[in-house]
């Protein structure tokens, strides 16, 4: 299967900044105001990329061997995309006011470029 890394490299990748740009243009959509962001079609789009970009990196540390909370930079990446989800969740839907969400859209798209 290592001989498919390549593919599944870039799928990842792919995947990552799929994932990276919807919830931008979601957070946009909430920042406006708008409810399109949270349509069912738009959030279903957005669990399959996500499942997509999972699926992916779970393949890629498979092949590499590489081993959460032994490998230090993994770990973090870990712990960085577990930020980013609550942060997320946050700033679409679960922050009570509009300049909280607005705040944790922000720090959340600070999260993903440190992913």
């Amino acid at each position: 299967m290592i001989e498919h890394y390549e593919e599944i490299r870039a799928l990842h990748v792919g995947a990552a900044l799929a994932s990276g740009s919807l919830f931008l243009l979601r957070g946009l959509a909430m920042w406006r105001g708008s409810r399109l962001g949270m349509a069912a079609p738009v959030r279903y789009l957005s669990y399959a990329i996500d499942t997509t970009l999972l699926a992916a990196a779970v393949t890629l540390a498979t092949l590499l061997h590489r081993i959460p909370f032994v490998d230090r930079w993994l770990t973090i990446k870990i712990g960085l995309v577990l930020a980013y989800i609550v942060l997320g969740s946050l700033a679409l839907r679960r922050a009570p006011t509009p300049r909280a969400r607005r705040a944790c859209l922000l720090a959340a798209l600070l999260t993903f470029g440190a992913i």
